[in-house]
């Protein structure tokens, strides 16, 4: 099936079929993926509006699909002091890493040396698997939190 229109990301209870999509997929203005239910998927969206988490697309022939995060190897680090964390933050900026910010914790993708930078800084450095869901960026109107 076909996928042209965004519904947009609403508290959806009723929806035909689901699509489960990592940090980079969701990125894509065009993407064949397949469905929880197998169904092959097309997606033909206009570029630089990345997919969200939640978000429900209609298909050409009217069939609703959600769109899921994937769980991907992140990398996470935290501190416990502020000061410590925005500098970590302003490096990583520098960088235009994609970043997801929490209170005193960030996730981004696993990188050796940048990973190395952050315990430099003092944050604790590990990686796990985790729905990415990066900060969409300062000038785009997609902003969100978790």
């Amino acid at each position: 099936m076909d996928v042209y229109q965004r519904l947009g990301v609403q508290t959806a209870t009723s929806f035909d079929d689901v699509i489960v999509l990592t940090q980079e997929q969701r990125d894509k203005g065009r993407l064949k993926a397949e469905a929880k239910s197998g169904a092959e998927v097309r997606i033909f969206l206009e570029r630089g509006k990345p997919l969200q988490v939640g978000e429900l697309l209609q298909s050409d022939c009217g069939k609703q699909i959600l769109i899921e995060g994937a769980e991907e190897e992140v990398t996470y680090a935290e501190c416990d002091d502020w000061h410590t964390f925005a500098r970590a933050c302003y490096h990583l900026g520098n960088r235009h890493v994609k970043l997801q910010v929490g209170e005193r914790w960030l996730q981004m993708t696993p990188d050796h040396v940048l990973e190395e930078m952050l315990e430099g800084l003092g944050l604790t450095v590990s990686r796990r698997r985790a729905v990415f869901v990066p900060e969409s960026g300062a000038y785009s109107h997609g902003h969100h939190h978790h």
